[in-house]
């Protein structure tokens, strides 16, 4: 990145690692509202918060779909228990639907089979992600949620520049190491200048069956202190849950009856109202 950047890419002539040149979408789409889904590590629940928010804006009368940026370890398309041969009009292909009508593209739809391992070297894996938004036809879409591969690397930096993020949520658990990564999620954000939407905390506690006690696996949560700390709105927890995870496994996540995305979908229609 320049020195004293102003992060206004469309006024400035440097070549520097920063730089945002959003891909087009393919003629026949149409996107109104791009939310990245994003975490500093892998394995907090990126896939399940895309999941849930999309299902959530989409029992909203919302067209939703979800773009699984994740390449490496896509797991969306297992949740919706979605299968199937993509069609190609010769010059772009055509997402999957969700049985509720989520439109949904990933790397698995593409593959022989669902447990073949994707061994690409990353310019490989951002060009198919660049792929999916580009050359993809998506059809009347109020709301795209991405599935964001985890950290700051070469793939997140891509998405980040190629694709017109409207905003991004931000998933971590309890851990206080994982607060010290979400940071550094929040500041690739800002140096792109991306609006962070809010946080929602994954794994925040398990209900014990019996007595119903809250039981914080992780210990203590400091989260929502955090985020006060840092500004950021606080978009509430998701707890372990077996029926939840018994759902996803089932491929029928749509089926989920919890409130535990509902402040965060609020967050998200409330910020998209802001910007239009």
């Amino acid at each position: 990145m320049a020195e004293n950047c102003s992060h206004n890419c469309s006024s400035c002539s440097k070549d520097c690692s920063s730089r945002i040149t959003h891909e087009p979408l393919h003629s026949a789409s149409s996107v109104k509202h791009v939310i990245g889904v994003v975490s500093g590590k892998g394995g907090v629940g990126k896939s399940i918060v895309t999941s849930m928010l999309s299902v959530a804006l989409q029992r909203r009368d919302n067209k939703c779909a979800i773009l699984d940026a994740d390449v490496t370890g896509p797991s969306v398309p297992k949740a919706f228990g979605v299968k199937g041969d993509v069609e190609s009009t010769g010059d772009a292909l055509i997402p999957l639907t969700s049985k509720t009508g989520i439109d949904i593209m990933s790397v698995n739809l593409l593959l022989p089979d669902e447990t073949s391992p994707v061994v690409w070297r990353g310019p490989v894996i951002a060009g198919a992600v660049k792929q999916f938004w580009s050359e993809v036809v998506w059809n009347d879409v109020d709301y795209m949620f991405i599935d964001m591969p985890p950290g700051t690397g070469d793939v997140p930096l891509t998405v980040f520049q190629s694709i017109p993020l409207d905003g991004i949520v931000i998933v971590t658990t309890p851990q206080e190491l994982v607060s010290m990564i979400v940071e550094k999620a929040i500041k690739m954000a800002g140096m792109l200048n991306i609006p962070v939407i809010g946080v929602v905390e994954n794994m925040s506690y398990v209900k014990c069956p019996d007595c119903g006690k809250k039981i914080e696996v992780f210990g203590e949560s400091h989260t929502a202190e955090y985020c006060e700390k840092m500004g950021l709105k606080f978009l509430g927890q998701i707890p372990f849950d077996p029926a939840l995870a018994a759902l996803c496994d089932k491929g029928i996540i749509e089926l989920y009856e919890n409130d535990y995305v509902d402040a965060a979908a609020d967050a998200v229609e409330a910020f998209t109202a802001e910007k239009q």
